[in-house]
């Protein structure tokens, strides 16, 4: 074929492609044309039912645990949770319900296989005692991290993103319970009320108004976020106000808003126990200050070397318990962080890649 043909072949193609408003590549040009190729062929990619619970799962199962396995403080805090979790769920099928001369009197921690922990005074296993405790516990934690992580998210989430009168009405409220002692209003609301040991409604009691700093802290964040390139984009596309919420603005604050339901969850936990060891709240049912109160008074354990066990195993109860929290927490923020969880998906792709790339380079 001479230089003229391929001369006249190019000014062709180049007609065909001007006529057609694509040029060989197959992507539009300048003057208008039909959709992208690349964007067809992204809508001509369909995926099955089995790759679509594939993708779901490594997104959001496998991802996230691979992140908090690679993570030793995840790890920790975790497993802590996770023992905690059984011991309330099915400590009390296992072990017996402590009840008085259950044993030897005082017999320290560690020293027998019946009575791991020691026993009180009154021959109680303490095993048992913080075995019972658990359940009632977890509740108390739960019901008070949650009411006022909600509480506070959604205020604050309302307030900064509507702002206006609504604004000025919230953060009236949030100004004033944040005035308010959270101590002493406790303590007024528990005589007044007359509770009766309902552990969600100590919980509630406990944190009643811890929502109001964190709804002006989310509020704080709401602010920044909201004129985002992202959530400008969404309210352009017309989606409604609760779905840029729980779609854009939500998903950036879930680190902020896990370290504060771990930092209410210890707050709950740290403030039942002492409003339990100075005898505020209903001296009713199995508590972990109502045993070191016990320890206290009734054994003198602070001074008497025979009883310190029966006031040091609750209290270890409550620190490890804590941290597991905080660990717990800081794995999280992992989890949540997009640079970690982009560096794990790009991983998992890869593995999904490598098969196809070595029998390439085999075939060649």
């Amino acid at each position: 074929m001479s230089p003229t043909d391929d001369a006249d072949g190019e000014v062709e193609g180049s007609t065909r492609s001007a006529i057609t408003g694509h040029d060989r590549t197959g992507r539009a040009v300048a003057d208008g044309g039909s959709t992208a190729s690349e964007f067809n062929r992204m809508a001509e990619v369909s995926m099955t039912d089995a790759e679509r619970r594939r993708q779901w799962a490594e997104e959001k199962v496998l991802a996230p645990a691979r992140i908090v396995w690679d993570d030793w403080r995840a790890r920790t805090g975790v497993t802590i949770v996770t023992l905690y979790l059984l011991m309330g769920l099915l400590g009390p099928m296992l072990v017996s319900q402590p009840r008085p001369n259950q044993g030897p009197l005082l017999v320290g921690a560690f020293r027998t296989l019946q009575y791991p922990l020691g026993t009180t005074a009154s021959g109680v296993s303490i095993l048992s005692q913080i075995v019972y405790a658990t359940p009632s516990m977890l509740l108390m934690i739960a019901s008070g991290a949650v009411f006022t992580v909600v509480l506070g998210t959604a205020l604050g989430t309302v307030a900064g993103y509507k702002g206006g009168q609504a604004d000025s009405a919230i953060m009236t409220v949030t100004d004033i319970m944040m005035t308010i002692p959270g101590l002493p209003l406790t303590i007024v609301l528990a005589a007044a009320l007359q509770i009766k040991g309902s552990p969600i409604i100590i919980g509630i009691l406990i944190t009643v108004n811890a929502w109001a700093g964190l709804a002006r802290a989310i509020r704080s964040q709401v602010l920044t976020l909201r004129d985002a390139e992202y959530v400008e984009a969404s309210r352009i596309m017309g989606m409604k106000t609760p779905t840029i919420i729980g779609g854009d603005i939500i998903p950036n604050l879930m680190p902020y808003i896990t370290m504060n339901f771990v930092q209410q969850a210890r707050a709950v936990i740290f403030g039942s126990v002492g409003l339990y060891f100075l005898g505020v709240l209903p001296y009713t049912g199995i508590n972990w200050g109502v045993m070191m109160n016990a320890a206290v008074n009734r054994a003198g354990a602070t001074s008497s070397p025979a009883a310190f066990h029966w006031l040091l195993m609750p209290m270890l109860t409550i620190i490890i318990l804590a941290l597991g929290l905080t660990l717990l927490a800081q794995g999280a923020d992992r989890i949540f962080n997009p640079r970690v969880r982009a560096r794990h998906a790009k991983s998992i792709a890869s593995d999904d890649e490598e098969p196809t790339s070595s029998a390439s380079s085999g075939g060649i």
